[in-house]
């Protein structure tokens, strides 16, 4: 029998409680690599307005992006752990790297085939467990389609993302994400989760193709 769903009506502020709009809000998050070895991202509304932007080193030792605010404020820093049996990332607080600004992490639960899970734990809530997760990515590329999830359940969501691809995008290697958050859910949350799964697979890939080569 299929596992009837809700959207979460309570308010989701991980990062800011100021990215919880009261209503559904729809995002379009466009990845361009304008160069080797960097990734941006433009976060806009439906009207284009621009909300958010992310700049980072994508193969750097130390892997790095900051989002930005639309008048360049630096909201959190998203760093991927290093000497780390599975592919964890962290995010902080504006750019900071101590442990007293971790707001969450995000742990790869799971890469079978074309299908990911992302696991996320919140610093305050899970500071002594990291058995039970807060939150839950699940991903599969092949139908294009992702969403998030409240708990270790797919019962009350927060938001469903769509990867659209174009004959452009094999170029530049940009692709670009159609992203629905739900009511009272911290946008700016669901997008630091959409831009370390997009960094998890582009990764994958990138592996995968070196391994070929040789």
């Amino acid at each position: 029998m299929k596992t009837q769903q809700s959207i979460a009506y309570n308010e989701v502020a991980v990062i800011d409680k100021k990215f919880c709009l009261p209503r559904s809000i729809d995002l379009t998050i466009s990845k361009n690599i304008w160069q080797i070895g960097h990734a941006n991202f433009v976060v806009t509304k439906s009207n284009r307005e621009i909300i958010f932007k992310i700049q980072g080193a994508i193969f750097s030792f130390n892997t790095t992006r900051v989002i930005y605010d639309a008048a360049g404020v630096p909201i959190v820093t998203l760093r991927k752990k290093t000497l780390s049996i599975l592919t964890t990332w962290q995010v902080f607080r504006g750019e900071g790297k101590d442990q007293k600004d971790l707001i969450f992490s995000a742990r790869k639960s799971s890469f079978f085939q074309l299908k990911t899970k992302l696991s996320v734990f919140v610093a305050d809530q899970n500071s002594e467990c990291e058995d039970v997760c807060d939150y839950t990515v699940q991903a599969d590329w092949f139908q294009r389609f992702c969403q998030v999830y409240v708990g270790d359940s797919s019962y009350v969501k927060l938001a469903q993302v769509e990867k659209n691809s174009s004959v452009g995008s094999l170029i530049t290697g940009g692709d670009r994400y159609k992203v629905k958050v739900y009511p009272n859910v911290d946008c700016a949350f669901i997008v630091s989760l959409i831009v370390i799964l997009d960094e998890i697979v582009s990764s994958a890939k990138r592996s995968y193709n070196n391994k070929r080569r040789h």
